[in-house]
């Protein structure tokens, strides 16, 4: 298997990264600062009754005013420790995609990009170049920021808002046409055929006449599946991944 490698890192969009910063920081200076003023100032043993035999409602106060002061600060320095980890792990460990988890199983005849940018602007993931031609392969985001109502889905971004999103199945199916229509742009004796699949994990999703569903253990069977292309000559598939190349 040969790797396109993208000139652009495959970083995620820079709001939730500076969102999640913002709000991992804050969290874990406000632990670290309320837990300097708990065991560092008198502010926790002013507000704690002194008496010998506290009054029930003292009782109740001194044990809240205690009871907060060791949860709250170790809580929000964790929250906040996790949030920046997880920035972290965005920045270094950038995601490899559906095929990057299967590139083991495929073949010395298959070419991968794991992104490319088209002429008009539009960026697709997971393209596969083989003696089939060329496979386009979707991901999904996480279950629980994906949603569908009847027809319709929505995703939620990390301000927490629900926004419409398109059909994954759907989209796939339009960045095919894409890659096809953009192969075809030049002079050449043969069309590049291009399947599209999505890579799903539960069944709100089924296939379509346009496009396949498969799990992501299925990804290196439905590749090898696929039809050779007889008018797609090794030469002819070197000058597709020269093609993919000059815009990874």
């Amino acid at each position: 298997m040969q790797l396109i490698q993208p000139t652009h890192l495959l970083r995620p969009a820079r709001g939730p990264l500076f969102l999640g910063t913002i709000v991992g920081g804050v969290l874990l200076v406000g632990g670290l600062g309320l837990a300097w003023l708990e065991f560092a100032t008198p502010i926790v043993r002013g507000l704690t009754p002194t008496v010998v035999r506290p009054a029930p409602d003292q009782l109740l106060v001194g044990g809240l005013v205690w009871g907060l002061s060791l949860v709250v600060p170790p809580s929000l320095a964790i929250v906040g420790a996790i949030r920046l980890s997880l920035v972290a792990t965005a920045l270094l460990r950038p995601n490899p995609g559906a095929v990057g988890s299967v590139v083991q199983e495929l073949g010395d005849e298959f070419v991968v990009a794991p992104s490319v940018r088209l002429p008009d602007g539009k960026s697709v993931r997971n393209l596969v170049i083989g003696p089939f031609g060329v496979a386009i392969i979707g991901e999904l985001p996480i279950p629980k920021n994906l949603r569908r109502h009847g027809n319709s889905w929505e995703f939620r971004r990390a301000d927490g808002r629900w926004v419409a999103f398109e059909n994954p199945l759907e989209k796939a199916a339009r960045d095919a046409d894409r890659i096809r229509h953009w192969l075809a742009g030049e002079d050449r004796d043969f069309i590049v055929k291009v399947y599209p699949a999505v890579v799903v994990e539960n069944e709100h999703f089924a296939r379509t006449p346009a496009c396949a569903a498969i799990s992501a253990d299925q990804i290196a069977g439905w590749l090898a599946a696929l039809p050779a292309q007889r008018s797609l000559s090794p030469d002819r598939q070197a000058d597709i991944a020269d093609r993919i190349r000059s815009i990874a």
